[in-house]
């Protein structure tokens, strides 16, 4: 791809970029949020068109004015949040759109489970093709993502932040596919803000900052530090820059928390000023735990006492009359609602304050929305904008943006910084610090130990819905949260 631009109305968010594929390389697309990189995917993947620059495969000049051509020429994707149907077999969703036909045309039902049931033991993933993806789990759905990706015979594969979802084990065996794609001379394109990640499997990167290209070549010609410095435009030195905050009473005590099937006995106290980390492996029940607070889903037992008065919460709105709100791990699905603007998301919440006689005033709503998206530095053309057309760190700033406008006591945050670069992971924290120095109690569920460890003041660790241990700040070490994590007394981080 050289000479690459697009425009969209208020952004110009590609000019003049250049990128190269070879075959049996991964090449890591770096960037901050905003930077450039899914639009050029886009363009890549044959959604969008691009105003100037040329396409070539193998030389030749090529055009790519939909998806299907893309896919022709062999060219697909493994994206951040997989589309796929919950309604629909792991079979259907590998094939859809493209399904192997008879001789009358018709879907060759036989030929395509076998197909599907060879991809998948390609990649190791033992799912049975036959099985409802609304049964599987994140990481299961990702899988089947992959097999998706795969079923196409495809030359260049496109990673979008694949591992967001997965456990340790899960990108381990992710890094395997990579590997056999490589020496089936598939170029792949690989996108992560996950830095350790890009040094492990890529042997070329791209860097894009603000829609231009600053920096391209092999990675072992440049260093940790010269990567970050070409992303953000400075010097990131200070990932977690956590303020001291004055800890003050107990806001929040939770007693015997009970589920069913999720977690169970889990007991807490959080204090105003406090950042409590919840830590833990993929299916711990950190987040199940969390959304059970919130009212989304209902506990068998426990009590929950909030400013000192006993409280019962049976559904989101009861948790947010409150004061307790959560920005959940999925923003894209739960967190916004993408189709509509920034204004109407960050009001949301707070219609009683934007509205009157039931009819809503729409300079309160803009206040109120232009004031929290000052506050969090939200980058949009207009507070008109439809929020899934952001980048992913500003959509974070939105469903963050319409739950402090709620004034809460209590702020859940589940993976804050998930799919988001090093850049805007910094200001997160930074933010995140300034709301507990400011007397807000902060429950942080996060899977990165330098997260846990660099941000919270207390950690709460779990391992297969139960409370691991409880940990201070001083003194606390990778090691001691992987052995409370797994269990295994001689685990090591």
């Amino acid at each position: 791809m050289t000479g690459i631009s697009k425009t969209f109305p208020g952004v110009k968010a590609l000019s003049d970029v250049a990128l190269e594929l070879r075959p049996g390389h991964v090449t890591a697309l770096i960037g901050e949020n905003g930077a450039g990189k899914s639009t050029l995917v886009k363009i890549l993947t044959g959604i969008y068109q691009p105003d100037d620059g040329s396409i070539q495969i193998d030389g030749k000049e090529v055009t790519l004015p939909t998806a299907e051509a893309a896919q022709e020429l062999g060219i697909t994707a493994i994206h951040q949040e997989t589309v796929l149907f919950d309604e629909l077999t792991v079979a259907e969703n590998i094939y859809i759109g493209h399904q192997p036909r008879n001789r009358y045309g018709l879907i060759d039902w036989v030929a395509m489970h076998a197909r599907a049931a060879a991809i998948l033991h390609g990649i190791d993933a033992p799912i049975s093709t036959r099985i409802r993806l609304k049964d599987l789990s994140i990481a299961q759905r990702h899988l089947v993502a992959i097999a998706r990706a795969l079923s196409i015979d495809a030359r260049i594969v496109i990673m979008d932040e694949p591992t967001a979802a997965l456990s340790y084990k899960e990108v381990e065996e992710l890094f395997g596919i990579i590997d056999r794609l490589k020496k089936a001379g598939k170029a792949i394109l690989f996108i992560s803000h996950k830095f350790e990640e890009v040094w492990q499997i890529c042997e070329y990167f791209a860097v894009f900052r603000d829609g231009g290209q600053v920096g391209a070549g092999r990675l072992d010609e440049v260093s940790h530090n010269d990567l970050v410095k070409m992303m953000v435009g400075r010097d990131v030195t200070q990932a977690f820059p956590k303020l001291p905050a004055e800890i003050g009473e107990t806001v929040l005590k939770v007693d015997g928390y009970c589920h069913p099937t999720e977690f169970d006995q889990v007991s807490l106290e959080l204090r105003r000023g406090e950042i409590l980390g919840l830590y833990g492996l993929v299916g711990a029940g950190r987040s199940e735990f969390c959304q059970a607070l919130f009212g989304v889903t209902r506990p068998s037992a426990g009590t929950v006492t909030l400013a000192g008065k006993p409280i019962t919460v049976h559904s989101p709105s009861d948790a947010i009359d409150a004061g307790i709100v959560y920005v959940p791990e999925e923003r894209g699905r739960h967190g916004a609602i993408t189709a509509m603007s920034i204004a109407s998301n960050i009001s949301l919440p707070s219609l009683k304050v934007t509205s009157r006689h039931n009819f809503l005033r729409m300079a309160e709503e803009f206040d109120l929305a232009r004031k929290y998206a000052e506050r969090l530095d939200l980058r949009a053309a207009s507070l008109s904008q439809p929020v899934g057309t952001l980048s992913g760190g500003n959509q974070q700033k939105v469903v963050i943006g319409k739950w402090l406008a709620t004034l809460p006591k209590v702020i859940i945050l589940d993976e804050p910084t998930k799919g988001i670069d090093i850049g805007s992971k910094a200001a997160v924290h930074a933010f995140m610090s300034q709301l507990a120095v400011e007397g807000l109690a902060v429950i942080m569920v996060s899977s990165e130990i330098p997260e846990i460890l660099g941000m919270s003041d207390r950690v709460i660790v779990m391992r297969e819905g139960r409370m691991a241990g409880v940990f201070e700040r001083e003194g606390l070490t990778p090691e001691a949260l992987v052995r409370a994590a797994t269990g295994n007394k001689e685990a090591a981080a």
